[in-house]
């Protein structure tokens, strides 16, 4: 079955989380009263933290599924399976949150088959209901059960969209880049280099992101910055840190690549 697991604690050892605005508020909100929630942004820019986090906060089994093009319905609700010569049946990440009231996490929803949606609908209604058609049953979802899923709108392309009518079942949130000193607090935080150096850092990713479009893809993730901060804070020099890290892992075009590395010597000198 697809989906990891993480046991929440309490407040006091959630993952650190810096927030941007209401963002936790509006998720409590969404939890306590059972509605599902949609994380919008840029890959790496701390949906999957803030999940975790969250899910902490409100002391909740948190259920991660990394979606992906060959995720069916059945990896996420179940399928019999043979064990010791017996069929039996095996839940999926999607069912075990539903029964056990906890948070079920869709990471990149879109980039799952369509017939996953499908599934998700009964669940992001007033009905709450997982339908099981192997089984015959009709799950209620357990107090405590939330869905929440997330998605790059920067990727969407024709054929990997949220349908309107999907869309329209969840609370949304949009994830952006933080502002510079809260990014400079965050990567700070997680990689242990002091804030000087880490502020130099950050400036060359937001020159990096506004690339993106032209040279790049995608702009550098707030994820990246911190492995370069990390690199930099056990000793790596900085050029070769921002190369393995800001760099090689946003373009494999050589051409591109010299140009980033011309911006580089331009912020560090």
């Amino acid at each position: 079955m697809e989906g990891s697991v993480s046991l929440a604690k309490g407040a006091a050892d959630a993952p650190f989380y810096l927030p941007q605005g209401d963002e936790c508020s509006v998720f409590e909100a969404a939890y306590e009263n059972g509605l599902p929630v949609l994380l919008k942004g840029p890959t790496g820019c701390g949906k999957t933290r803030f999940v975790a986090h969250m899910a902490e906060k409100l002391g909740r089994k948190l259920y991660t599924v990394a979606c992906h093009d060959d995720l069916s319905a059945a990896d996420l609700i179940g399928r019999y399976l043979l064990k010791g010569g017996e069929t039996v049946w095996v839940d999926g990440p999607l069912t075990r949150a539903v029964r056990e009231g906890a948070i079920c996490y869709l990471d990149e929803v879109v980039e799952a088959r369509k017939d996953v949606t499908v599934v998700l609908h009964p669940l992001t209604d007033d009905r709450r209901t997982l339908p099981i058609d192997r089984t015959s049953e009709e799950l209620a979802a357990a107090p405590g059960f939330m869905l929440v899923a997330s998605y790059n709108p920067g990727y969407q392309n024709i054929l990997k969209t949220l349908k309107p009518s999907t869309r329209q079942r969840f609370i949304s949130l949009e994830f952006k880049f933080p502002p510079v000193d809260l990014e400079v607090e965050v990567v700070a935080e997680e990689s242990g280099l002091d804030r000087d150096r880490v502020t130099a850092l950050v400036r060359l990713a937001g020159k990096l992101r506004a690339l993106k479009g032209q040279d790049l893809e995608e702009g550098v993730s707030t994820r990246l910055v911190v492995y370069a901060a990390t690199l930099v804070a056990q000793g790596m020099p900085v050029d070769r840190a921002i190369l393995a890290a800001m760099i090689e892992p946003l373009t494999d075009d050589e051409d591109v690549k010299r140009g980033l590395l011309d911006l580089v010597t331009a912020v560090f000198g």
